[in-house]
């Protein structure tokens, strides 16, 4: 079946329009001094729910000395596998907005950064799901503060993906639509976060890699009705979180996008991929998903 679906990805459109981004020139390879970037986030960027929350934790500086390694360490492993050179941190808290971030943990965050991924909470507001509001304002909070230290600093915004409960629980806030919408949503409100701030280089398109995967066959649509044998599950058990595969397609989109090399230079035999249970064939459509999205939106290149 997987063969099937990699088969059919060349031929997929956007699952939604794509915002217009800025164009940011990946750095070339060098064996100088290593290009900084800093995670922000929840438990998103974690990896929480998965055996990706303490994956390579040795490898990048969790700036709350929790010991996480998440998604930043999948960063991490991509960039050592394409040669990059990169010094990895994250600063998160589970649970948590990018205010909290911004009030709390402002001193741990106010250094010169080359990059910084800006992850915000999955509803976008814990107390009014869906409401950008805080959002618009934090992120460009956190984009002043470090561009304040580094006028070159890359700020990007993740847009992550539906969860499940709040798509086919009643009580929901997304209940009755489709899964696809709550990713669309949450693209929507970072589009307009780069449009009204300055000094963001654009999104990273998460949610809509995994809105691509469903629309591939690739991975499950609905994991409350059973999965269908060869997809995936990008969900965690809690139907919130994702699983080793989710956080995989996470980490590959932000690798295609802040390093401007395509994921399929990974290829198969990637690493992680094997180390976390995931398959050969389910790396290379994973990777492919990544690819699809990616070129949809911006220019990638090989490498």
């Amino acid at each position: 079946m997987i063969g099937r679906i990699l088969a059919g990805m060349a031929a997929l459109i956007a699952t939604t329009a794509p915002a217009q981004q800025r164009a940011v020139a990946a750095p070339p390879a060098s064996t100088g001094a290593p290009r900084s970037i800093l995670f922000v986030g929840n438990s998103f960027t974690q990896g929480a729910s998965s055996p990706v929350r303490n994956w390579h934790a040795a490898t990048v500086t969790d700036l709350n000395g929790a010991g996480y390694g998440g998604v930043p360490a999948l960063f991490k492993q991509f960039t050592l596998q394409a040669g990059l050179n990169y010094a990895v941190s994250l600063e998160t808290q589970g649970g948590k907005t990018l205010g909290f971030h911004y009030d709390q943990r402002r001193r741990l965050i106010d250094r010169a950064w080359d990059v910084v991924v800006l992850q915000e909470y999955s509803t976008l507001d814990p107390d009014r799901a869906g409401d950008p509001t805080n959002y618009l304002r934090d992120a460009g909070r956190l984009a002043a503060l470090v561009r304040a230290r580094n006028p070159a600093v890359q700020t990007w915004l993740m847009a992550t993906w539906t969860r499940a409960d709040q798509t086919y629980k009643p009580g929901g806030r997304w209940f009755g639509q489709p899964v696809t919408r709550m990713a669309v949503d949450l693209r929507a409100a970072a589009d307009r976060a780069v449009a009204t701030t300055s000094g963001i280089a654009g999104v990273l398109p998460v949610g809509q890699a995994w809105n691509r995967a469903f629309a591939a066959g690739l991975a499950d649509p609905n994991p409350y009705d059973g999965k269908a044998f060869g997809q995936v599950d990008l969900w965690a058990h809690d139907q919130y979180h994702a699983s080793a595969y989710g956080y995989y397609l996470e980490a590959l989109v932000v690798f295609g996008r802040v390093t401007g090399i395509d994921p399929l230079v990974l290829g198969r035999s990637e690493r992680a991929a094997d180390e976390l249970g995931i398959s050969a064939d389910q790396a290379a459509a994973l990777q492919q998903v990544a690819h699809d999205q990616l070129a949809a939106e911006a220019p990638i290149r090989a490498r």
